[in-house]
């Protein structure tokens, strides 16, 4: 149940690819072992002038990519700490980033507080 909003910072001048969403579910979906349908993309493009660091300015070669993941029941830390590197490479390479421009923050648990169409995860 695996749930990802993925929040690229695009420059001006980007246009986001219609297969991106779907290279990101799938390539997520190989990293969690899940089958089809198991993994859901919220794909939220964030333009360049909405993002900023103190006291830099940003070059567009070093724009980050935000991940934030919901599991129902998040892997334990040595299963965490290898499914965090997978995932960092994989979406690093759907963007086209480097790995050190994509940062992973994990939700929760979802168990106890999602519900898909009415019906509470537990």
């Amino acid at each position: 149940m695996p749930i990802l909003d993925i929040e690229p910072v695009l420059d001006a001048h980007a246009a986001v690819d219609p297969t991106l969403a779907q290279r990101l579910a799938d390539a997520a979906a190989a990293v969690f072992g899940q089958a089809p349908g198991r993994v859901w993309v919220r794909l939220r493009p964030l333009p360049a002038a909405q993002y900023a660091e103190n006291g830099v300015a940003v070059a567009p070669t070093g724009l980050p990519v935000f991940v934030t993941v919901l599991h129902a029941h998040p892997p334990q830390r040595e299963t965490l700490v290898a499914e965090v590197l997978a995932l960092t490479r994989a979406v690093a390479a759907c963007l086209g980033r480097p790995p050190a421009q994509v940062h992973v923050q994990y939700a929760g648990p979802g168990a106890g507080r999602q519900a898909f169409g009415g019906t509470l995860v537990t």
